[in-house]
């Protein structure tokens, strides 16, 4: 690292300046990967801490900008987004703050009608009923609510609606 004397171990002030330079990182993020790197833990909190004060660090802002990115350019629903925040160990309050700010900017719904309409080309071999069923399953995977996934695919291919009748996501632990 460019001005650093050799020998001398990076602060966990230093090294967490260098994680954020590369990406953001939710408080939690830092705080587990600085102390996997041996730094003690009150040197870690007193880094976490100026980060926050410094406004490095936002756990906010982290939240409504990989909502808004996650929903907008990788195509993924409330669900997924709320999952990847919840693993990055971002709070309930800032995972809600910052899905309600990327569906302010991102429209959920034609998000899910250019999925289904890139699924329904790629998949053109397979029957339409047959297709529309497993496109259906497609964007459940991908953490859409399931009456908006219902709703879009009638409104898309009303010809084959009949196809989503007594659809229903399965439970957490249930099998088909």
């Amino acid at each position: 690292m460019p001005g650093r004397q050799a020998g001398v171990p990076p602060t966990a002030y230093r090294r967490a300046i260098l994680r954020l330079a590369r990406r953001d990182h939710s408080a939690a993020e830092l705080r587990r990967a600085l102390l996997e790197r041996g730094h003690p833990a009150g040197e870690v909190e007193e880094a976490i801490a100026r980060l926050v004060r410094e406004r490095y660090l936002d756990d906010s802002g982290l939240a409504a900008r990989f909502a808004t990115s996650r929903l907008a350019h990788h195509g993924l629903g409330r669900s997924r987004i709320r999952q990847g925040l919840r693993q990055r160990g971002v709070g309930r309050r800032e995972i809600e703050a910052g899905v309600r700010s990327a569906l302010a900017e991102v429209d959920e719904k034609s998000v899910v009608d250019s999925l289904a309409r890139r699924y329904w080309k790629a998949h053109a071999r397979v029957l339409p009923e047959r297709r529309l069923v497993r496109l259906w399953a497609f964007l459940l995977r991908r953490g859409f609510a399931a009456g908006l996934v219902k709703e879009r695919l009638a409104g898309l291919w009303p010809r084959w609606s009949d196809a989503l009748e007594g659809l229903e996501p399965l439970e957490e632990g249930e099998e088909r």
